[in-house]
């Protein structure tokens, strides 16, 4: 029999685990993590469709690409790069065009490209405090969901079994899924701010913090706190079992 105590807490617990997996699910897979905004230049309208083409269709190169996410109001994620262009106009031109968001996934390999001290220059050598959060915030994410999942299972064998005892490690692994939310925002904030420093950001470029990147943050602390009610629960029932079992042998 579960106290209604330790059962209130269990349920808190999973719907914050429910929620800072939703949250997490969602930032892995939109683009908003940061965002470019360029004043428009004088030539822009005339190599607008250069940059366009060379931004989808050329061979993946990190200085390339990020030029063009400077000087055209990019949107980088975990997995995906944007641009913001001019969509399909009529036959005459249009003074103020359509925008529209233009994507293109990072592949699986690419992913593991190493960075260079000098981003597109593969003599600069390499430079492992980039490649290294580069990947780490692309692997965390995807650690912090499989220890989600793994939990689940666990607490679904807790019910079975109808015991408390494996909610502690339901809490362990949850708390362990927090820290790898938390290091993957970390992780790229981290790989953002060296990029800045080595590429050098055009004059009249900003960038800010996109909504997923907030989602990816939020999570954490919701994985957090559920960790924290799934072990009290677990130690408190322990605890209490415990006392009722020296009870009855006295």
């Amino acid at each position: 029999m579960v106290d209604n105590r330790y059962a209130t807490a269990l349920v808190i617990g999973t719907v914050l685990s429910l929620l800072a997996t939703v949250y997490l699910s969602v930032a892995i897979g939109t683009q908003h993590w940061y965002q470019y905004h360029s004043l428009p230049t004088k030539n822009e309208a005339s190599n607008i469709s250069e940059l366009q083409e060379e931004f989808i269709h050329d061979e993946f190169d990190e200085r390339a690409y990020s030029d063009t996410l400077f000087q055209l109001n990019g949107i980088l994620g975990l997995w995906w790069r944007c641009i913001l262009v001019p969509g399909q106009s009529h036959w005459f031109k249009e003074p103020d065009p359509t925008m529209v968001t233009q994507c293109v996934s990072f592949t699986l390999p690419q992913q593991f490209d190493p960075k260079y001290k000098e981003p597109g220059n593969h003599n600069s050598g390499e430079d492992l405090l980039r490649t290294y959060l580069w990947r780490c915030q692309f692997l965390l994410p995807l650690v912090s969901l499989a220890l989600v999942f793994l939990s689940g299972l666990i607490g679904v064998c807790a019910c079975l079994c109808r015991s408390l005892t494996p909610t502690l490690g339901v809490g362990v692994l949850h708390l362990l899924a927090g820290l790898c939310s938390l290091g993957t925002v970390c992780c790229f904030l981290a790989g953002m701010d060296l990029l800045h420093r080595a590429s050098d950001l055009p004059k009249g470029v900003d960038g800010s913090l996109g909504w997923s990147l907030y989602l990816a943050l939020i999570s954490s602390p919701l994985q957090m706190m559920s960790a924290a009610l799934f072990l009290w629960a677990a130690r408190s029932h322990r605890q209490t079992y415990t006392r009722m079992t020296a009870y009855r042998v006295a």
